[in-house]
């Protein structure tokens, strides 16, 4: 009896684990929860390995932390009120999205385009010293034109050349511009967008193989023709190459990451920080994160991200609207594959493209627009098929916290 007992209470335990994977509610709360959680272990590395950064230029070992934590509290605002935008009003504005998203990218080409590190992808607002990264917007903008205008070409035509022929179009000019600032890092997440929206609009594959060929041939292209681009390539790849020269960044980076073993040498204690990593709080901050919380540090945000692609792909497997599945898959495809080139940039699996870890990095465009586009993503979440239902059914915040205190306060009336 014992036996069947621990069984029947194991299946119990089962079932509700299934009901509660299988809730019209999972999608939403885990991408909420992975993102936010993203955000605030960003903060928290933002502040530890950028203070050094901060005195160094004459200011507060706050400066930079105070600047994120404010583009934190922007695009927290931001990403809920995109979570309760009708996706109605997001496809009627799709086009005039990306329009937008190109004209403010193609001012990276005039005097108010703004270099550094070799690439021209920021513009700066006249009268401030404000700078904006335009390429970070256009990414939202074009995977919600794509999720809208091949659903839209797929409802009227059968032919491919037709309805891929106004998306690849638009989607070749935003890569340009973006190319045309020299910025080849971003323009291949680009390319990884538009891979994620055709692959789950079930293109033949012949066309996938083509493009991805074309494409491939052109990063490779724009590769040979840059000493720049050629040098990181080498300082990855060339077992030769010298650490105090060109493979100085990466080694340092492997260095940091090595060397925090299982659990880390301590929030706040990194070495890698006192101006010997370049970019510790930008590009390398996950060499900070291994550095400072260990193997373990790093693990959690290797699973974040991975809770974050769960949850998209659950909108894209369940939402019945072609327009989401497109659309999500193409923010999925951005958000994971750039971690993925991050992580495998301070890893030296790839060479340094110069993208930052989504939500963790120091960086103000780029958080607002992650945050954009996980709002939107939510907003999806939101109507899933049962999804209304089901968060019309659950008690408010404000009832649940009320209904606690009230349980809290007659528990110690009891005891008095």
């Amino acid at each position: 009896m014992g036996v069947r007992s621990t069984s029947g209470a194991d299946a119990t335990r089962s079932g509700r684990w299934l009901g509660v994977w299988n809730s019209a509610t999972t999608s939403y709360y885990l991408l909420l929860i992975s993102s936010i959680s993203l955000v605030i272990l960003g903060l928290i590395m933002v502040l530890s390995a950028s203070s050094v950064e901060s005195l160094n230029s004459g200011g507060s070992a706050y400066g930079i932390f105070q600047r994120q934590a404010m583009f934190a509290v922007l695009g927290g605002v931001i990403m809920v009120i995109a979570a309760r935008v009708p996706t109605t009003w997001v496809k009627k504005n799709a086009a005039l999205g990306l329009v937008l998203g190109i004209a403010m990218q193609s001012l990276v080409l005039t005097p108010l385009g703004v270099s550094r590190l070799g690439n021209t992808n920021w513009i700066q607002i006249p009268g401030t010293t404000v700078t904006l990264q335009p390429s970070e917007f256009m990414k939202v903008a074009l995977c919600v034109f794509l999720g809208t205008a091949i659903s839209r070409k797929l409802m009227t035509s059968k032919e491919w050349i037709h309805v891929l022929l106004p998306s690849l179009t638009m989607s070749a000019f935003a890569v340009g511009f973006v190319i045309l600032g020299n910025d080849l890092g971003t323009a291949m997440v680009y390319i990884l967008m538009i891979a994620g929206a055709l692959l789950v609009a079930n293109i033949p594959m012949k066309w996938f193989a083509s493009a991805g060929v074309i494409a491939a041939i052109v990063v490779a292209i724009l590769a040979l023709v840059s000493d720049n681009r050629m040098g990181r390539i080498m300082a990855t790849y060339d077992s030769q190459c010298d650490s105090s020269d060109l493979c100085y960044q990466v080694t340092r980076g492997l260095e940091a990451l090595g060397s925090g073993g299982l659990t880390g040498v301590g929030l706040g204690a990194s070495s890698e920080k006192w101006a010997y990593l370049p970019e510790a709080q930008n590009d390398f901050i996950f060499a900070i994160i291994g550095e400072e919380l260990g193997f373990l540090g790093a693990l959690l945000v290797i699973v974040l991200f991975a809770a974050l692609g769960i949850g998209m792909m659950r909108v894209v497997i369940r939402h019945e609207d072609p327009m989401v599945k497109i659309s999500t898959a193409a923010i999925a495809a951005w958000i994971l594959g750039q971690a993925i080139f991050n992580i495998g940039v301070v890893t030296r699996i790839f060479p340094v493209i110069g993208v930052p870890l989504p939500f963790v990095s120091a960086g103000g465009s780029a958080l607002i627009a992650t945050m954009l586009a996980i709002g939107l993503v939510l907003g999806f979440a939101r109507t899933e098929p049962g999804a209304h239902d089901a968060f019309a059914r659950k008690p408010s915040v404000v009832r649940k916290t009320a209904a606690i205190v009230a349980r809290s306060t007659r528990s110690i009336s009891r005891r008095s």
